[in-house]
């Protein structure tokens, strides 16, 4: 039973010792692992004790199998034999990205706000590529490639938004296990966090324009508007149920679903209610395409479709008028924050309202719940978003009357 430091040049010259059918050598650095060398083939095996009894198992031949990857085998063999294992099946169905991802899901991202976007962005994007790909065969370069083509198909930001999704997942892992090392190194970025810090806020003629489009866009333009309305996040207003609402109009998100985990009262301005409309008999969330059933979900395609109804809009006077340039839900809660602060809010009051928390010292000792302030922001938000969106309609009135008389002079 000779022992030894395997080397690939080794490895390739090797024979049987003399006088032997077949030599077993086992490599001195991975206790288990042999290369069993006949006159016809080199094949590794791995010697283990499974059921008080002695094993050998066969996974592979040389040099089809490099020593790097018997190395490999054999770490992952020591593993699951820790892990109360057989190697022999825990590694003929190796755990692979998907199965990863959905085990990290169950036991973490149940959690999470963005649990959901995350499962999509995963579904649609790296499980076509790298899903059925063992973990332990992921390179660093595999990754890059599936980065490379989600940023020409999608953009940069997408990608790195991908980037960070695998990255948790494979850190969560390394934590949990003794040999895995994640693929994932600093400099996949596609871009630096100062780029990807949006600073769209809407003007006063794109506010009447997304306002009138979303009158015609059913669950999904009511949704926008009271977006326009609260200040609120796509995932806080998309998911609320109408037992959050008190009978004062005051409502009341949970930690669950706030980004600072704790419960968020917004009193809701009476345009905001307005938007929500009746409750449905039944009813359970208050955007929904299904009559309340389940919350309003979908968003690329309804973002695309309230889209084209905004272009229409603007074509219907003038033929070539382009799409609103590039802009996002979120950027409806900035614009909220920004008419605030023009309509006179102080901002503490305006930063209550969207949930940041207020850092040092006022933070930590002044535990007032601000309610009449943030319902007083709230009101002066739907006063001026109503000054906004009326403002245009008086304009046009009076621009058709000036023409009329003009007319008539003439």
């Amino acid at each position: 039973m000779p022992i030894r430091e395997l080397t690939d040049r080794f490895c390739a010259h090797a024979k049987a010792a003399d006088g032997q059918l077949q030599t077993d050598y086992y490599d001195d650095g991975h206790p288990g692992l042999a290369l069993r060398v006949s006159a016809r083939r080199k094949a590794w095996t791995y010697f283990f004790t499974w059921g008080g009894e002695r094993v050998r198992w066969t996974f592979g031949t040389y040099p089809a199998t490099s020593l790097a990857k018997a190395h490999t085998r054999a770490d992952e063999a020591r593993a699951a034999l820790e892990a109360g294992k057989d190697p022999r099946t825990a590694l003929a169905n190796p755990e692979t990205l998907r199965a990863l991802c959905e085990e990290w899901a169950e036991r973490e991202g149940g959690a999470l706000r963005t649990g959901d976007d995350r499962k999509a962005t995963l579904e649609r994007l790296v499980y076509p590529a790298l899903g059925d790909r063992p973990i332990s065969d992921l390179r660093r370069s595999d990754i890059v490639r599936l980065l490379d083509a989600i940023e020409d198909e999608s953009g940069p930001a997408m990608a790195d938004k991908t980037l960070a999704f695998i990255r948790r997942v494979f850190n969560w892992h390394a934590s949990r296990s003794d040999d895995f090392r994640s693929p994932i190194v600093q400099g996949m970025a596609r871009t630096k966090p100062g780029e990807r810090a949006r600073a769209r806020v809407l003007t006063d003629d794109e506010i009447r324009i997304v306002w009138a489009a979303a009158a015609r866009q059913g669950a999904f333009g009511r949704l926008v508007r009271f977006l326009l309305l609260t200040g609120a996040r796509r995932s806080e207003a998309s998911c609320m149920r109408w037992s959050e609402l008190d009978p004062a109009g005051d409502w009341t998100l949970p930690g669950l679903r706030n980004k600072t985990k704790l419960d968020l009262v917004r009193p809701l301005s009476k345009a905001a209610l307005a938007v929500m409309g009746a409750k449905p008999d039944g009813a359970i969330f208050v955007f929904s395409t299904d009559n309340g059933a389940t919350a309003i979900s979908g968003f690329s395609k309804l973002k695309t479709a309230f889209d084209r109804a905004v272009t229409a809009g603007l074509r219907k006077d003038n033929p070539e008028a382009q799409p609103l340039p590039n802009w996002t839900l979120h950027d409806l809660r900035r614009s909220a924050r920004s008419w605030m602060s023009r309509a006179g809010v102080p901002s503490d009051h305006a930063e209550r309202v969207l949930g940041h928390v207020i850092g040092g010292v006022r933070g930590t000792y002044d535990r007032h719940h601000f309610l009449d302030e943030k319902r007083e922001a709230l009101e002066k938000l739907a006063r001026q978003i109503d000054f906004i969106v009326h403002r245009r309609i008086i304009s046009v009135k009076l621009q058709r009357v000036t023409r009329e008389a003009d007319g008539r002079l003439a």
